[in-house]
């Protein structure tokens, strides 16, 4: 998407936001119908699964994906294209959104995890997630107690010297806001510069860090534009799947788990097509109920943002960089020398605020783009122009899922349920007036145009609220549709372990088990939760790292 946001030719997918790479095939017998794992899903979480479970050589593992490897990132065909009223791409391809997304790096906040921990997800704390974010991670500033070195996620730190990316930090302390020099350090409120998923300017989707230097084992096998329709069961215990390639039927077999690693829509859509939901719906569909659990597909939440926009009074936006002669003269040197527009992610600088006294930790994200989108980067931008993409990160608004026909192929009927209370509302309103502040100060008198969008005709509250519900787009951060918790709790699809209640030989792996939303986005969280589920099914004791410093406002009368 960003690939389109400022119009750089398609190239192979290695560049950052296009990659290429060569995979071997593995020696497993391809006549082997039967497996240790069965992995669902080679996404942000799929990947992480496939390299850690055929560690153990004892262990076969199958993967299958019903998109193709990541080699040619700008095609359309790589998203599952899922519609609502609003546009959902969802990755389909080796890496699933990681090879699509911007690949910001954000882990949310510490108490997101403490949240997790007391709304069931026992084992699910901060000092119990963070040594899984290090060991998933090297990050180019070295290691310490919150980054991590020797992992196979590259992650880097914005570099620019964009004079834009520089405004809007010193606008932001010039706001009252703090600087913080590490957002998924000891400090996430403030504003700063990103980190990213990209290394030697490439793209590092969990491909790149976890499949590709798995693939020479002899114990892994990937299948490519594999669609799976059912789970296969004996009574309540998971034996294996039944998919679709090549318009030819198949069925694998699992001696120990099938995990389903399909992501917020996907794996509760398989969930219920294999008759784990909610009985009373899947009768209507006439599918055989084999176990009741009615929070399939419920507790759905996402990331809801919308851009605030400004004309640039100086010619020094990505504009240009949708024009042929740029666009060639990027490929280019990204192609020789990988530096460039071509290597980076553009959005490398943000923040995270609260939106008002009493809130504990920031509920306010800021990404800050030194160019404009329009309708997801799908039109071309004609104007020099700079914008936020600003949002609230947890929302009260929850929504559900539901098959729309037993047909696997048919996509699930999606009602996210956004702006559905008023404090979601409220929200959004000072996310528009708190932005306008930071854009209205000092820094940005340099540069600062016309107010494209709202534009100056939207100031009332009413009219911001008519505003926000006309053009207010989805982040791409679905979640929390299989939500982890305790038995006790008639929400709940995966216990702590995330095995599926009620059943046996089956898991769920991917943002669906998250139990609410988090602060930030999600892809580093997601891996984080492979990592931990991966010793989780080999039987390795849990990381425990208790004690870890963390910021807190030193009040919480004020806002800032």
């Amino acid at each position: 998407l960003l690939c389109r946001y400022i119009g750089v030719p398609r190239l192979p997918n290695s560049c950052p936001l296009l990659q290429q790479h060569g995979y071997s095939s593995t020696a497993v017998n391809k006549s082997t119908a039967s497996y240790s794992y069965v992995i669902v899903g080679a996404g942000s979480a799929g990947c992480v699964l496939a390299n850690r479970l055929s560690e153990n050589a004892s262990d076969s593992v199958l993967l299958l994906e019903a998109g193709p490897k990541d080699k040619q990132l700008g095609s359309t065909r790589l998203s599952w294209k899922i519609h609502m009223v609003m546009y959902w791409p969802r990755g389909r391809v080796w890496g699933g959104s990681s090879s699509l997304n911007a690949m910001v790096y954000i882990r949310g906040h510490a108490e997101d995890y403490n949240s997790w921990q007391s709304e069931g997800a026992e084992g699910w704390g901060y000092d119990h997630c963070l040594p899984y974010f290090r060991k998933a991670q090297t990050h180019e500033l070295g290691a310490d107690r919150y980054r991590g070195g020797d992992g196979p996620l590259h992650v880097t730190r914005g570099k620019t010297s964009h004079p834009l990316h520089r405004a809007f930090i010193e606008a932001g302390q010039q706001a009252g806001y703090p600087f913080t020099d590490d957002m998924n350090g000891f400090q996430q409120e403030g504003v700063g510069w990103m980190d990213m998923t990209i290394h030697r300017g490439k793209r590092w989707s969990t491909a790149s860090a976890y499949l590709r230097p798995a693939l020479s084992r002899a114990n892994l096998r990937t299948e490519v534009s594999c669609v799976v329709t059912r789970i296969l069961f004996d009574g309540t215990r998971a034996r294996g799947v039944e998919y679709q390639q090549h318009g030819q039927t198949k069925k694998v077999f699992a001696d120990k788990e099938v995990i389903l690693s399909g992501g917020a829509i996907n794996s509760p859509q398989l969930l219920l097509l294999s008759g784990v939901g909610n009985a009373d719906e899947l009768r209507k569909h006439d599918i055989p109920v084999i176990q009741h659990l009615p929070g399939v597909g419920c507790n759905l939440q996402d990331h809801l943002e919308i851009y605030v926009q400004h004309r640039c009074t100086q010619p020094i936006t990505l504009y240009k960089a949708q024009k042929p002669f740029h666009m060639v003269k990027i490929g280019l040197e990204w192609l020789l020398r990988f530096t460039g527009y071509g290597a980076t992610a553009h959005l490398e600088s943000g923040g995270f605020i609260r939106s008002r006294p009493g809130v504990p930790h920031p509920d306010i994200q800021f990404h800050f783009l030194p160019s404009q989108v329009i309708d997801h980067g799908r039109v071309k931008s004609n104007i020099e122009a700079f914008q936020v993409h600003v949002g609230p990160m947890r929302s009260t608004s929850v929504g559900w899922l539901k098959l729309k026909s037993k047909d696997p192929f048919d996509h699930p009927i999606i009602q996210p349920n956004y702006l559905s209370t008023d404090t979601d509302v409220w929200e959004f309103r000072e996310c528009i007036k708190l932005t306008r502040e930071i854009f209205a100060q000092k820094a940005f008198d340099p540069f600062r145009g016309p107010e494209v969008q709202p534009g100056p005709a939207v100031q009332s509250d009413a009219e911001i609220d008519a505003f926000v519900r006309q053009k207010a787009d989805s982040a791409y951060h679905p979640s929390c549709s299989c939500k982890m918790g305790s038995a006790s709790d008639s929400r709940a699809v995966v216990d702590p372990a995330l095995r599926v209640f009620g059943l046996q030989g089956l898991r769920v792996v991917d943002a669906s088990v998250m139990p609410s939303m988090l602060s930030g986005n999600l892809n580093g969280p997601t891996i984080m939760i492979a990592e931990m589920a991966a010793d989780a099914i080999k039987g390795i004791p849990c990381l425990h790292d208790p004690g870890v410093p963390v910021n807190r406002p030193t009040t919480l009368e004020t806002q800032r």
